[in-house]
């Protein structure tokens, strides 16, 4: 059992960042803008932040760039004290379920996801090294329903293969997650039902004729 405090961690680096008086850059991998709204007011008083949009997951192609258009949107909006740019991945749903191939069957939040979070994260590593940043990390950990242990176990493996440091992060911690919800409703976000993939889709809809066959 991973008994890590990652929040703690993190707590540490900051720390230590103001201490030195220091503006280092981040690369942060956004998995859509809601997620990363509460992020980015949080982290953008420590780091020069670059969004890095790469989800190759997110089915159909509409919804991919609905989400792509709401994460510029935001930063374009969102006050922050160091500057937020912007940079697309290449949209490449093939790496996805290739990643996934022999897993399809198996439900949310399985092994399935382990290796999604897994392609996205070596290739966030992989940008943030080319682009020679001082960090990087992913807004996936401000939601419940994602295991922050993997997400941090991924990125420092990233981090060692491409020798960028990865930073720790469980972000629903400090209330991250309700303030997520409450800057969405502020910037009127578009809250997506579903993660993203083809999969997650047709859990959703699944839930949903279950609570209407339930009234």
């Amino acid at each position: 059992m991973n008994h890590r405090n990652y929040q703690k961690e993190l707590d540490a680096i900051l720390s230590g960042l103001e201490r030195e008086r220091t503006v280092p850059s981040l690369l942060l991998h956004s998995c859509c803008a809601p997620c990363s709204s509460y992020v980015l007011e949080y982290l953008s008083s420590f780091f020069r932040i670059t969004v890095f949009y790469y989800n190759s997951n997110i089915s159909p192609a509409e919804e991919y760039r609905c989400r792509v258009d709401e994460q510029k949107r935001l930063i374009g909006q969102l006050p922050v004290k160091h500057p937020v740019s912007f940079l697309e991945g290449e949209y490449r749903p093939e790496e996805f379920y290739t990643a996934v191939k022999g897993l399809e069957r198996l439900p949310e939040g399985s092994e399935r996801c382990y290796a999604c979070y897994r392609l996205r994260l070596r290739e966030a590593a992989r940008a943030a090294s080319e682009g020679g940043f001082d960090y990087f990390t992913t807004t996936l950990s401000i939601s419940p329903l994602k295991r922050t242990d993997w997400l941090n176990e991924i990125g420092e493996e990233a981090a060692r293969e491409f020798g960028v440091p990865y930073l720790p992060s469980d972000f629903k911690k400090k209330g991250g997650y309700q303030r997520s919800i409450e800057l969405s409703r502020e910037y009127r976000l578009y809250r997506q039902d579903y993660c993203g993939c083809v999969f997650s889709k047709k859990e959703a809809e699944a839930r949903l004729l279950e609570r209407g066959g339930a009234k």
